[in-house]
C-alpha cells in the first residue's frame, strides 16, 4: 500500500488492511519493472521489483520523497539491477547492484538522501564453497572469497604481500628427496644441487669395489680443501688430512661385501661467507674381513657455495651402490 495521509474518521477496507499489513512485512502487491525505472512519490512504502533478463537500473532522485519513508526493492531477473543515485544521494555498506533474486530496503534520511540496507549475497550472506575443504576468508574488506583447499602435506600461509592466505609447502622441517643416484666407475658427480635448503643429507647404501685398494670419499665441488676430518673407527680416534669426506677410514678400504651405509650432513652449505661444518656416521666391512663402525666430522673450509659433490673411490672402481641426497629445510 502506497504511503497515505490518513484524516479523521476514515475507514480502511479489508483489502487496504491487507495492503498495510503487506507492506509492513516489506511485501505489498507490486507490479514489476521489465525496464530501467526512475522512483516515483507513490513509490514511498511500496516493494518496487524489476523483472528483466538485461541489466537495468532504478534511480533515485530527490525531492520526493521524505525523511523516514522506505521503498523495499527486489530483483526477480536474470539481469543485474543497480540502485543509481539520480539527484539524491544513496549510501550503502553493502552493494548497490542487485543480481537476480536479491533486495534491500532503501530508507530516506532527507528528501535529498538515502542509505540502502543491502540483505543481498554480496554483503556477505552467500557461501562461496564449492568443495569440500574449502575456506572462506575476507578479500576487499568484508566480501567473503573463497580459498581452494590445498594438497596433503601443505600448511596454510599468507602470500608474500601479507594481503591473502594461501596454501604453501612447509618452509621449515622435514626432508625433500634431490635425487637418487646409483654408484659405479671411478667416481660420481651429484651436480646442480638447489640452493633452496639449509643442510644437505646423504645416505649411501651398498656400496662395494673391485678391490680393498684405495679410499672412499666424497669432494664438495671435487675440491680437496677440507680441515683435518677427527674420527672414530672400530673404538679407535684418529685424524685424517688428506683434504676429503674420507668414509672408510683411512687405512682400512672397502671391498666386495655390500652391507656397508654411511649418513652424512653438510650444514650451511649455500653460504658464500662461511665454512662448511659436516658430520657422518656408517658401518661397512673391510676385506679382513672385520666391521668397522665410523663417526666422524670437519668442515669444508671454503666460502664458496656448495653446488655439486663428487663421490668417487680413488685408486679403484665402485660397481654397486647407491647414493640418496636430501635437501633439510
Amino acid at each position: 500500500m502506497a504511503k497515505q495521509t490518513f484524516t479523521t474518521g476514515q475507514v480502511l477496507t479489508a483489502a487496504q488492511m491487507t495492503s498495510l499489513q503487506q507492506t509492513a512485512m516489506l511485501g505489498g502487491d507490486t507490479t514489476a519493472k521489465t525496464a530501467s525505472y526512475v522512483l516515483v512519490a507513490a513509490d514511498a512504502g511500496t516493494t518496487v521489483a524489476m523483472d528483466a533478463a538485461g541489466a537495468t537500473t532504478i534511480t533515485v532522485n530527490t525531492g520526493l520523497f521524505s525523511a523516514g519513508d522506505t521503498v523495499f526493492i527486489q530483483n526477480w531477473g536474470a539481469g543485474t539491477c543497480t540502485v543509481t543515485a539520480g539527484t539524491a544521494t544513496v549510501n550503502t555498506h553493502g552493494s548497490l547492484a542487485l543480481s537476480q533474486y536479491e533486495g534491500g530496503t532503501l530508507y530516506f534520511t532527507s528528501a535529498s538522501a538515502a542509505i540502502f540496507f543491502d540483505i543481498s549475497q554480496t554483503s556477505g550472506m552467500t557461501n562461496p564453497l564449492t568443495t569440500t575443504g574449502d575456506t572462506i576468508y575476507s578479500s576487499s574488506g568484508s566480501t567473503p572469497a573463497r580459498l581452494g583447499i590445498g594438497t596433503a602435506g601443505q600448511v596454510l600461509t599468507v602470500n608474500s604481500g601479507a594481503t591473502a592466505p594461501e596454501w604453501a609447502t612447509a618452509s621449515s622441517g622435514g626432508m625433500t628427496l634431490i635425487s637418487t643416484t646409483s654408484l659405479s666407475g671411478a667416481s660420481v658427480t651429484l651436480s646442480s644441487i638447489p640452493q633452496t635448503y639449509k643442510s644437505l643429507y646423504l645416505v649411501l647404501s651398498g656400496v662395494t669395489t673391485a678391490s680393498g685398494n684405495g679410499g672412499f670419499r666424497i669432494l664438495p665441488n671435487n675440491v680437496n680443501n677440507l680441515s683435518d676430518q677427527s674420527m672414530v673407527r672400530g673404538g679407535t680416534a684418529t685424524d685424517l688430512s688428506n683434504g676429503t669426506i674420507r668414509l672408510d677410514g683411512g687405512a682400512d678400504h672397502l671391498g666386495s661385501d655390500a652391507n656397508n651405509a654411511w649418513a652424512v650432513t653438510i650444514d650451511d652449505y649455500t653460504s658464500a661467507t662461511a665454512f662448511k661444518p659436516y658430520n657422518l656416521y656408517g658401518f661397512w666391512v673391510v676385506p679382513a674381513p672385520a666391521d668397522r663402525t665410523i663417526i666422524g666430522g670437519g668442515a669444508f673450509t671454503s666460502t664458496t657455495a656448495i653446488t655439486s659433490l663428487v663421490i668417487d673411490h680413488e685408486g679403484n672402481t665402485m660397481n654397486a651402490g647407491t647414493v640418496l641426497l636430501y635437501g633439510v629445510s
